[in-house]
């Protein structure tokens, strides 16, 4: 791309973590002829708290930037290649559905340190790792970053991929925590779990824990990334300790106590946080900036999983980004286009998961009739369709 102004500035675009967001916009981006600096405050590879599944959805969204990038990330390893889901329900009754769309599990360590790999092999965005932003403001014809090192950054416009708790939406779109679109987690690794099937991520439902689930997901390697997750509304009003719960969970369930008695622990049970996406209008772009993936409440309502929501949002900023530079604007209004993209192509699906999830977070008997209905020739088709 030709024809922009010359300018003193450090970068044309700032992007602020390297995840799967980060990652993808770097990677929308590297045609595009800006100077693109991509800054993280960890060194990769690094873990990433999460329930290690990536969605089919995230293939498909780095295959229409190259197919290369999709079958260099297959040789990963370790990985667990999925093909179906195990849904329990509280009333003990299992469903397994068949999933469309290729699949694996992998740890983050692993899957974030080789999408920021193809960053380096695919293109000269500048990597700036162990460089955590501190402080930013926006100027009319700039935004301006101070470091957790000291270093002055300037950038025609910066991209917030720094996650659940984004400094640049926090410096940016200041917003309290809203309990009713968010979710906590904890999770742990386990090896050595009786009846893990390779292949298969298995979910547990339970009337103690509606508004969430346990999860049991192979990731590669003997190992299993366990894990449950709760809408954080629940968690407050009932003082509900996660880990104790999961550990008394994986105890006690009669689907899982004996499973567990052989299986060995490795490492602690450690937290995060999900920001559902589905019920904010809040914006998620201005003046000179963007946010994408968790920072901008992107995780799916229903099944927790945001790897997808993230590289697709990526993708959709570096786009977007591009367009600022070639139309030489970078105002607010010019930036709803992006937010225009997100509802449409990402924020009306999570929409009806949040809606979904709600309905059936207090019923308990609904899910076991869904569960029971999907048994019925011709009708599973339409229970995974809801599910999604």
């Amino acid at each position: 791309m030709s024809g922009f102004p010359e300018n003193t500035l450090d970068y044309d675009v700032a992007i602020v973590g390297a995840g799967p967001a980060g990652a993808a916009c770097a990677l929308a981006l590297r045609r595009s002829g800006l100077r693109v600096a991509l800054l993280d405050k960890a060194q990769f590879p690094r873990d990433k708290v999460c329930g290690d599944a990536v969605p089919g959805q995230a293939f498909k969204a780095l295959r229409q930037l190259d197919p290369a990038f999709v079958e260099q990330l297959w040789q990963l390893q370790p990985r667990d290649d999925v093909r179906d889901s195990r849904l329990v329900a509280p009333s003990g009754a299992g469903l397994t559905l068949q999933w469309k769309l290729p699949s694996f599990n992998s740890p983050r360590e692993t899957f974030d340190a080789a999408l920021l790999e193809l960053v380096r092999q695919h293109s000269a965005t500048e990597i700036l790792e162990n460089t955590g932003l501190k402080t930013l403001s926006i100027a009319p014809g700039h935004a301006r970053l101070t470091t957790t090192d000291g270093r002055e950054i300037t950038a025609g416009l910066v991209i917030g991929c720094d996650g659940a708790n984004s400094v640049v939406g926090r410096k940016l779109l200041p917003a309290p925590l809203d309990r009713a679109h968010h979710c906590a987690g904890v999770r742990a690794y386990y090896e050595n779990v009786a009846g893990a099937s390779s292949g298969t991520t298995e979910f547990f439902l339970s009337s103690d824990y509606l508004a969430g689930y346990v999860w049991l997901f192979p990731v590669g390697g003997g190992r299993c990334n366990v894990g449950l997750g709760m809408l954080s509304e629940i968690v407050s009003a009932h003082k509900v300790d996660l880990k104790e719960t999961l550990a008394r969970v994986l105890a006690t369930h009669p689907e899982l106590a004996g499973r567990f008695a052989g299986a060995r622990q490795l490492g602690p049970i450690v937290g995060f946080g999900l920001p559902l996406g589905g019920g904010r209008t809040r914006p998620i772009s201005g003046s000179r900036f963007m946010l994408c993936g968790d920072a901008a409440s992107l995780i799916d309502p229903l099944q927790g999983h945001g790897i997808d929501t993230a590289i697709q949002s990526g993708i959709l900023a570096g786009a977007q980004a591009a367009a600022c530079f070639e139309q030489q604007d970078f105002s607010a209004g010019f930036m709803r286009q992006y937010d225009a993209q997100v509802e449409h192509k990402i924020g009306r699906k999570l929409a009806k998961s949040y809606r979904l999830m709600r309905f059936l977070s207090n019923k308990a008997w609904l899910v076991n009739a869904a569960v029971g209905l999907a048994r019925v020739p011709g009708l599973r088709a339409w229970v995974q369709k809801a599910i999604g």
